[in-house]
């Protein structure tokens, strides 16, 4: 069923947003491009009703079919790492509530996003419909990427991998990044940054421990 949306933004929620962004600055986000797009997102847009309480919080949290919106610091982490610019082609896997996706279209991406489960994939969709952002939406195998709109200058993956896709970085341009969360459980992971630095030569780098939902699919956790 789709959800019911309130698409007005008060001026509370307009206050809770600008703290918001003040406690991710002080978290250590330094892109103030980052900063200043999720600043004109209105995140309960992305929230089940009636949750009002939650969505200024720097916290990840459920929705439909045992997936989460994420922490709001976790989706300007993962968006600074990746180095975005506008016009950048950018693969997102895992579309969930679609705020991710939000973010990388305000910064001026063209953003192709794939989502395994087809009932929240259509709730997003007729969210971004609602709100005229122009996000390509797939419904399927996001551990296996999306070829037939490949090179990417960026791939973000919103769920934890046992190990890295080798098709996810085939994906990329050269100098492309792959950001991706990879753990040898499904609880915990490694925030790891893959840069495409040759046609057949990549580049990982290592940053923060993170908490995913499992990656689906192909190449995820079965």
């Amino acid at each position: 069923m789709i959800r019911k949306i309130d698409l007005v933004d008060t001026l509370v929620q307009q206050g809770q947003r600008k703290r918001l962004i003040e406690e991710l600055r002080k978290k250590g986000i330094t892109s103030e491009l980052v900063l200043s797009a999720m600043n004109e997102i209105p995140r309960q847009w992305f929230f089940p009703r009636d949750f009002d309480q939650f969505v200024y919080r720097d916290a990840a949290f459920p929705i439909d079919h045992g997936q989460t919106i994420s922490q709001p610091f976790t989706v300007a982490y993962q968006t600074q790492l990746s180095g975005v610019s506008a016009g950048d082609r950018v693969l997102e896997i895992g579309t969930g509530s679609g705020y991710q996706a939000a973010v990388l279209h305000k910064l001026g991406a063209r953003v192709f996003s794939v989502e395994y489960i087809l009932p929240i994939l259509q709730q997003t969709s007729h969210l971004f419909q609602l709100i005229e952002y122009n996000i390509s939406l797939f419904h399927g195998d996001g551990s296996l990427g999306l070829p037939n709109f490949a090179p990417y200058e960026v791939i973000i993956v919103t769920a934890g991998a046992p190990s890295v896709p080798e098709t996810l970085i085939q994906q990329l341009k050269v100098g492309g990044r792959l950001i991706i969360p990879v753990g040898e459980n499904r609880e915990d992971q490694k925030m790891l940054r893959i840069t495409k630095v040759a046609e057949n030569q990549s580049k990982t780098e290592v940053f923060n421990d993170c908490k995913f939902v499992p990656l689906k699919g192909k190449l995820g956790w079965q």
